[in-house]
């Protein structure tokens, strides 16, 4: 069954106030009735493992929805993080909300990383180190403890309710995440490679060079023409969908497209992060689209309707809605088309709003069950972007 409401305008999956990659919120007092340490993932220590062994296997980074070999610097953080835990003696522990790093080693840990961002003068070394430390935090905090597929703890997976489904091999996504979205409960990006896999919809993270390398490779041997953003763009003209792919008025018959080659596939770029840092997310892939084509990056604007998740995490305005939904309503749109009508796209569209819902129904149970409130207020009342 489809969603009554159908998408709001464009991508990025969480909202939020943060401007600043380094940006600390500040602490919120807990309202009356729940409790710190049920609502809270307990503390738990990584498994850093024997000198000379690895630790981050390229199974274990591939089972994670990457299809690329292991970042360097994300190896070279994680060896840094090993040797510290030995010299401070102190276990590297995780635990809260992230899964953020706790106890005496994040005391010693925290100055020394940010010792060694201030002597990176190029800015482009620190957005790869920042972004890099923040996979490998990550991806140490959550080995044992998150479902390796959906993302969730392991005692909440909900990979038995995803049902794969085939998408046409005229249509690639791209799912272009900010480091601090990685391996987050909420992200709804996922559910796209968990549904059509990760050569349909791959996942490339914000400043990891490796991954950004081949995203940009294989934009390059589609061509300009074969990549699209969906990204309200307000410096340049953004085309809908109807006016992106016109139909031929004389030649309204349906009919599958053939695609023969990787040239003719279609990729859409959704840019997986929270709307503030979605801004310089679209300023990098802006800046690299001119530096390659000498052009601006094509947009696409998506008609409004409201996503499912809603419910749970509010949008800035009822205008931008979650990763998925934005999938959802680009499949959705493409579907109305004539030369799209038997690429069965509105199969694709039902299998992510089915796995939207079951995503939604996972994280409500789960905060149910830690004693948190299910209703989250809207930080922001206006359109901010």
């Amino acid at each position: 069954m489809r969603c009554s409401a159908r998408v709001l305008s464009l991508i990025p999956s969480q909202c939020s106030s943060r401007s600043h990659p380094h940006y600390k919120p500040p602490r919120r007092n807990r309202p009356a009735g729940f409790s710190s340490v049920a609502s809270r993932s307990p503390p738990r220590e990584a498994a850093m493992g024997e000198s000379g062994t690895v630790i981050i296997s390229l199974n274990e980074w591939q089972s994670w929805g990457t299809n690329t070999p292991v970042p360097a610097m994300v190896t070279e953080i994680v060896e840094e993080l090993k040797a510290l835990e030995k010299d401070t003696e102190a276990p590297v522990r995780f635990g809260g909300l992230g899964g953020k790093l706790k106890g005496d080693f994040k005391v010693v840990e925290d100055k020394k990383h940010r010792a060694k961002y201030e002597t990176l003068s190029d800015s482009e070394e620190k957005l790869r180190f920042f972004s890099a430390r923040q996979v490998a935090c990550r991806l140490l905090g959550s080995s044992g403890y998150l479902c390796q597929k959906c993302w969730l703890p392991e005692g909440d997976c909900m990979c038995s309710r995803i049902k794969p489904c085939l998408l046409w091999p005229g249509i690639r996504f791209w799912l272009y995440m900010h480091p601090k979205d990685f391996l987050r409960q909420n992200n709804t990006g996922k559910l796209l490679w968990q549904l059509f896999g990760k050569e349909a919809a791959t996942l490339c993270i914000y400043g990891i060079a490796e991954q950004e390398e081949m995203m940009w490779n294989s934009f390059k041997l589609s061509g300009r023409s074969k990549v699209w953003c969906l990204y309200p763009n307000k410096n340049a003209p953004i085309k809908s969908v109807k006016d992106t792919f016109p139909s031929d008025s004389s030649n309204d018959h349906e009919f599958v497209p053939v695609v023969r080659n990787g040239d003719e596939v279609m990729n859409f770029i959704l840019i997986d992060g929270t709307w503030s840092n979605s801004a310089a997310m679209f300023r990098r892939l802006k800046e690299r689209a001119e530096s390659v084509w000498g052009e601006e990056l094509s947009c696409i604007s998506l008609t409004t309707g409201a996503s499912t998740m809603h419910r749970l995490r509010p949008q800035p305005s009822w205008d931008r809605t979650c990763t998925a939904a934005a999938a959802i309503g680009l499949l959705t749109e493409l579907q109305l088309l004539p030369q799209y009508r038997s690429c069965g796209l509105d199969k694709s569209a039902d299998a992510m709003d089915e796995g939207l819902e079951s995503l939604l129904e996972a994280l409500t149970t789960r905060r149910l069950r830690m004693g948190r409130s299910i209703r989250r207020t809207p930080k922001h009342k206006n359109d901010i972007c």
